[in-house]
């Protein structure tokens, strides 16, 4: 789904800010933080996340906090588990770790933490 598409499904007005935004975020393989991408973007920092927390609210994207206190985002695709290495706070998307089912519960985010297959060595 293209960002017009994404943009006109929740109603949402497009603003140079939001198409922006979803630009980038659409390009990335992983989440990101505002630190990771501000000398990329034309927008103050409460710009931002003005319009990630609309984001959110619109189920556009999901966001997790990591183990160096800054919130990562990424386009709400398929619900995947994250792996955070606590030596040098990689994160790496789990997309073939198969999600639990709990009965009665809906699972929104799965994070492991440990060392990466570089710190372990």
């Amino acid at each position: 789904m293209n960002i017009e598409d994404i943009i006109e499904e929740k109603n949402l007005k497009r603003t140079p800010a939001r198409t922006e935004l979803l630009e980038i975020f659409h390009t990335q393989n992983k989440p990101i933080a505002y630190e990771d991408i501000k000398g990329l973007i034309r927008m103050d920092k409460a710009t931002f996340y003005r319009n990630v927390s609309k984001f959110e609210q619109e189920n556009i994207l999901n966001s997790f906090e990591s183990n160096d206190k800054k919130r990562y985002y990424e386009i709400q695709k398929n619900l995947h588990a994250h792996f955070i290495c606590n030596a040098c706070n990689t994160i790496e998307c789990l997309q073939d770790f198969e999600m639990p089912e709990l009965e009665g519960y809906k699972i929104e985010d799965t994070i492991f933490k440990g060392l990466c297959k570089a710190c372990n060595h």
